[in-house]
């Protein structure tokens, strides 16, 4: 099983609109600027410890070295990273219709996180799951862990 996650108002936020975990201290918050939402390390943390692979799925152009460093700062593996440039090269591929601006369904992504619900209808029109979140939801990852439990039980009956 695999499980995306989109950055930016998703996994890095906004802390005038979602608790944040305590920011990486000197000098690392020199180099990693970017928030965490409040409880996404104990939630990928459990991804990463229950045999699901763990992917980042990102229309910006951070680096994979950026990525998979931050994230280390939290004790957490990333398995894959999708930016702009790898969207672009494996899926786009020069097409001159675009295709969305996030594809899961090109990776074999069970299911896909994030907050825009334009990702929502690409995934209703191109069949990708999608879950959405919101700003602030105190419930957000025990409704998220509940939904990739799901997803794995219909997918071990199949």
């Amino acid at each position: 099983m695999i499980v995306s996650f989109d950055l930016a108002e998703t996994l890095f936020v906004n802390p005038e609109a979602v608790n944040i975990e305590p920011a990486p201290g000197f000098p690392l918050d020199l180099v990693y600027r970017d928030l965490l939402r409040k409880g996404a390390p104990e939630l990928l943390q459990w991804i990463n410890a229950s045999g699901i692979e763990l992917w980042i799925y990102t229309t910006s152009n951070r680096s994979e070295r950026y990525i998979r460093k931050y994230f280390k700062y939290y004790g957490v593996r990333i398995d894959s990273i999708v930016n702009a440039k790898r969207h672009d090269a494996e899926v786009q591929r020069g097409r001159k219709d675009p295709l969305p601006s996030k594809y899961p369904a090109f990776y074999h992504i069970d299911l896909h996180v994030d907050d825009e619900r334009n990702v929502c209808q690409n995934g209703i029109a191109y069949g990708f799951r999608v879950h959405l979140l919101h700003d602030e939801d105190p419930q957000w990852t025990e409704k998220l862990r509940q939904e990739i439990l799901r997803i794995r039980r219909i997918r071990e009956q199949s």
